[in-house]
């Protein structure tokens, strides 16, 4: 069990999402056959689907790792869209570079090596939707970038928010993992208690928060 929701809840709702197609069946093989954490598949239909909703031109990714969830998103978005993606460590920038050059990605996503807060501060774009899967203990710091580079009806999607339950309760916590708890706790405080922002939480794979702006219309 993930901590976040009971197993006979995960196995159902595993059990209505149908099979991938044969390139992420490949990404997941490699990223289990070598320990590389990506998205959950629940988490990844519901990529699919806020993808399929907000039919986004340009979107940020923050960690790229194999490149699985930047794949995923532009496979399910139109022949317009763009995706950048930030990575710090030299072997999974490439992997995904590998990656998104064998499946024939390569003029749809681009992958910026680095320090994701520095190059998030190097950026000068405005973005549809953000998908930050980056420095668990860091959400907090890239929010403000993060919305910065947001366009006014932009959202962002923020993955691991729960953190196997250990945000939402204090006797999951592990004594290693403090630091990354309370740092989440104070990104999930942020943009539920900002007036200008509409954040929805939700229990599913390791916890999502999706965050949009409040009124745009009014602005």
């Amino acid at each position: 069990m993930s901590g976040i929701t009971y197993d006979y809840m995960e196995q159902y709702i595993k059990s209505l999402i149908n099979e991938d197609s044969e390139i992420l069946k490949e990404l997941e093989s490699f990223a289990n056959e070598n320990s590389v954490p990506i998205v959950q598949k629940e988490t990844g239909k519901f990529l699919e689907f806020m993808v399929a909703v907000k039919k986004p031109l340009k979107i940020l990714e923050l960690g790229t790792a194999i490149g699985y969830s930047a794949i995923l998103m532009c496979m399910n978005s139109g022949k317009n869209t763009k995706i950048t993606t930030i990575e710090r460590d030299d072997k999974m920038v490439k992997i995904a570079s590998d990656n998104i050059f064998k499946y024939g990605y390569k003029d749809k996503i681009e992958v910026l090596q680095g320090d994701c807060l520095e190059v998030l501060k190097s950026l000068d774009d405005e973005f549809d939707m953000i998908f930050m899967d980056a420095g668990k203990g860091h959400y907090n710091h890239f929010l403000p970038e993060c919305l910065r580079l947001l366009n006014k009806d932009g959202i962002i999607v923020a993955d691991n928010v729960l953190f196997r339950g250990m945000v939402a309760n204090n006797e999951l916590v592990q004594r290693r993992k403090i630091t990354i708890v309370k740092r989440m706790r104070k990104y999930l405080d942020l943009v539920s208690n900002d007036d200008k922002l509409i954040t929805s939480i939700i229990p599913m794979g390791d916890g999502i928060a999706v965050t949009t702006r409040r009124n745009i219309d009014n602005e």
